[in-house]
């Protein structure tokens, strides 16, 4: 099966190298290129979400597979392509070789076309499927889990700093935190002042802020004091 794929970007260089790697003839592209590809069996768009319907646009159509990798853009965004869909990793993918690894056995969201899932599942992928018009739903859940993680851990690492410590001195603690969410759940997992209600101590902890991260604390704090809620609620019923 020949793999054509637009974007040699992250995404980009890291399906090329996947896809070779399990035996597709695979050619990249870049956008601003001319799209013509007469014995491509697909396809794959791995540009910007914004990009997609305009690349697509550009695609010269014969009769093959155009798909994005995006989870949040609809498939109405291949438009005027007759056969369409999509294929999204969960997966963060930094470069090229990184990203190429991550992707054999990641779990990916595929719709549209059924030769997508023949290549998800050539990938070893653990296949998803959610509904239209839940896909950007799905993708900002996905951003969650990925980004505002990071970003949390940016907060970390500048409170640690702040009291004279480093990232490094916290990160088994996130590490356990997360594999017990993994074990037991997010309930379950969770620990600290607010899961016990003790509003004193989180008065203490804002008291001992920085001013400009006293927004974050008071958001997941309160995110925090609601689920510990949850979870007594449910015990006593």
């Amino acid at each position: 099966m020949h793999i054509a794929i637009v974007g040699a970007g992250r995404a980009g260089q890291s399906f090329a190298i996947a896809l070779r790697d399990v035996g597709y003839d695979v050619t990249v592209a870049h956008h601003d290129e001319p799209l013509n590809f007469p014995t491509a069996d697909v396809v794959l768009l791995c540009v910007p979400d914004d990009a997609i319907s305009d690349t697509a646009v550009r695609v010269t159509p014969h009769d093959q597979v155009v798909a994005h990798v995006s989870g949040s853009v609809s498939l109405d965004a291949l438009a005027p392509h007759a056969r369409v869909g999509s294929l999204h990793p969960l997966m963060v993918l930094p470069s090229g070789e990184v990203g190429a690894a991550r992707l054999r056995g990641v779990t990916m969201c595929v719709s549209g076309d059924a030769v997508l899932a023949d290549i998800a599942h050539a990938l070893e992928a653990r296949i998803i499927a959610v509904e239209e018009h839940q896909r950007t739903l799905y993708h900002a859940t996905a951003s969650v889990a990925a980004n505002h993680l990071v970003v949390l851990m940016g907060q970390v690492s500048r409170l640690a700093e702040a009291a004279g410590l480093s990232l490094a001195d916290f990160l088994p603690l996130a590490q356990q935190a997360l594999a017990d969410v993994q074990s037991v759940g997010p309930d379950a997992a969770l620990t600290g002042p607010a899961s016990r209600g003790d509003l004193g101590t989180i008065d203490a902890h804002l008291n001992a802020l920085a001013p400009e991260e006293r927004a974050t604390y008071v958001a997941l704090a309160n995110a925090a004091l609601e689920m510990g809620e949850r979870r007594a609620a449910a015990v006593r019923a």
